[in-house]
């Protein structure tokens, strides 16, 4: 019944926060905020909305180790299985756009959190440290966006047709699903781990990190299959900035976070590990092929069977 219950509540964060991205974006457009300004916040935070609200429900209930497993074995799935599994599929063709600028500010946000978990615990002194370099960082990102002019229609989410009723409808059963399926699946995944003899950590590198990676996971599958591999380095990048900054650094104003010895001494090196294996895709225009995509994927299905064993 427990696991059951841990994918009712995973099932309920997903959908809940693509509903608030739909209606925030929505909303934000019909309120006259410029569409680039949309792209770079509304989207990027409420995709991010389940790995923020399974992390502050996790310090709450005083388990920072759900916490930062969570953080942590979600940027993993990101770069080696979301990366990975479309291109098995399809192949990304990375050598056709340039993300060298968005990728280096991605290494230096793994570089902080790095630093911030040495320093640990993990305080509100880090996490408001870790939310003014996002800031910078989205600052920087609105002036080179404001020499590219956006259309409404080229915001993901975004429906002119859409009505205010359900704009509202959306925002509301966002609003009320984030907190509720955060709750859940924190709640049951501490039973999970206690019934399987494994720490919450272990249950936030796996099970947690793998379910909030799938909805990246099925988008990137479509952006490979119509050749936009633009969309699927991006979203990977981007969503990994938002994880190490902006949730780490949300969660740390909720109460300290203490860093599992497993963590540190594994986890985060693999995290360093996922980061650098993508160096030749930005810097020297390598495609992401069939090879390398079934290699990407079977390094994070050993890194799992590792964690369980």
């Amino acid at each position: 019944m427990a696991y059951l219950l841990a994918i009712l509540g995973l099932i309920i964060l997903i959908v809940a926060g693509d509903f608030l991205v739909r209606g925030a974006v929505n909303l934000s457009l019909r309120l006259g905020i410029p569409a680039f300004i949309v792209s770079l916040t509304i989207v990027a935070f409420g995709t991010s909305a389940p790995e923020l609200l399974i992390s502050v429900s996790a310090v709450l209930s005083d388990q920072p180790g759900l916490a930062l497993g969570n953080v942590v074995g979600s940027n993993i799935a990101n770069v080696l299985l979301v990366l990975g599994v479309p291109a098995m599929i399809a192949g990304l063709h990375t050598s056709e756009i340039d993300t060298k600028k968005n990728f280096a500010l991605m290494l230096v946000a793994t570089g902080l959190f790095i630093a911030a978990c040495f320093l640990g615990p993990i305080s509100w002194m880090h996490g408001i440290f870790l939310l003014a370099t996002l800031a910078y960082i989205l600052w920087v990102a609105v002036k080179d966006a404001q020499s590219h002019k956006q259309d409404f229609n080229d915001v993901e989410s975004a429906n002119p047709d859409l009505s205010g009723k359900l704009i509202a409808l959306f925002l509301i059963l966002g609003f009320i699903g984030l907190p509720l399926g955060a709750e859940i699946l924190v709640r049951y995944a501490s039973i999970i781990a206690r019934d399987l003899g494994v720490s919450e950590t272990i249950i936030g590198l796996t099970l947690v990190a793998f379910g909030t990676s799938a909805p990246e996971l099925a988008t990137t599958i479509t952006a490979a299959i119509r050749r936009q591999a633009d969309v699927a380095l991006g979203n990977v990048i981007g969503s990994n900035m938002f994880n190490l900054l902006a949730v780490t650094g949300i969660a740390s104003l909720f109460g300290s976070m203490t860093v599992p010895l497993g963590l540190m001494e594994f986890d985060i090196w693999v995290l360093a590990a996922s980061s650098i294996v993508l160096i030749p895709f930005v810097y020297f225009r390598q495609d992401i092929n069939r090879i390398w995509g079934v290699a990407l994927t079977l390094i994070y299905v050993s890194y799992l069977v590792f964690l369980l064993n």
